[in-house]
């Protein structure tokens, strides 16, 4: 089975979106996977997203991770985190014509993981079922963050984060009324320097599809 990541270009809502995709023979699902800030080097190839594509593939899923808009070669300009939210539904919808019947998974990094929870709110109210929603490092304390109701939520949060101030990511965790889990990486920094490997081991049977082992 190949695991090269093959690169496309997906019509978004403000021109050509740049992607890497891989196609995964007999799917367990399909895992779309969002990156850091675009005004601070967040592209597609930031390691931690690199990271989720490995972990997601290696569990059995198709994956695509994309530029935002005006990042990379993707068309557009920075839109506040709005116009991001739409280019990951573009990318949603995308995936959804290329793998029907497949559970979708949302995964973000940073930036990437609120736009990552906003998009799955917005596909669950179009009725699109989800699988689970993955949010590591959320900096909730700058970005508002609706989130879905029906699929499970798994927040990641490095207890040493030099970006993301981590009290506010448990203050807002702790005031969540719907079911998630917070999952806190001790002596780890915002990008999971020396982590990555811990990082798979959490993430990874929680990818696994239900009654299947990790």
């Amino acid at each position: 089975m190949s695991t090269r990541e093959i690169p496309l270009f997906i019509d978004g809502p403000d021109g050509p979106l740049e992607a890497l995709h891989l196609d995964t023979p007999d799917a367990v699902g399909v895992a779309l996977i969002c990156h850091p800030h675009p005004l601070f080097a967040g592209t597609m190839q930031n390691k931690v997203v690199a990271t989720l594509q490995r972990i997601a593939r290696d569990s059995g899923y198709a994956t695509l991770r994309f530029n935002f808009r005006g990042v990379g070669q993707s068309s557009g300009t920075y839109a506040d985190g709005r116009g991001e939210i739409d280019d990951a539904l573009a990318i949603a919808r995308w995936l959804g014509d290329k793998h029907p019947g497949l559970p979708l998974t949302l995964m973000g990094f940073s930036f990437g993981s609120c736009v990552a929870g906003n998009a799955a709110a917005r596909l669950e109210g179009q009725g699109i079922a989800l699988r689970h929603l993955f949010m590591l490092a959320p900096p909730v304390e700058r970005f508002e963050v609706d989130l879905p109701r029906q699929c499970p939520i798994t927040v990641v949060q490095p207890e040493d984060d030099e970006v993301v101030t981590p009290a506010r990511v448990y203050a807002w965790s702790d005031s969540l009324t719907l079911p998630h889990e917070l999952l806190r990486v001790p002596e780890c920094s915002h990008f999971f320097h020396g982590k990555l490997i811990e990082l798979k081991d959490l993430l990874q049977p929680r990818l696994a599809p239900a009654g299947v082992a990790g």
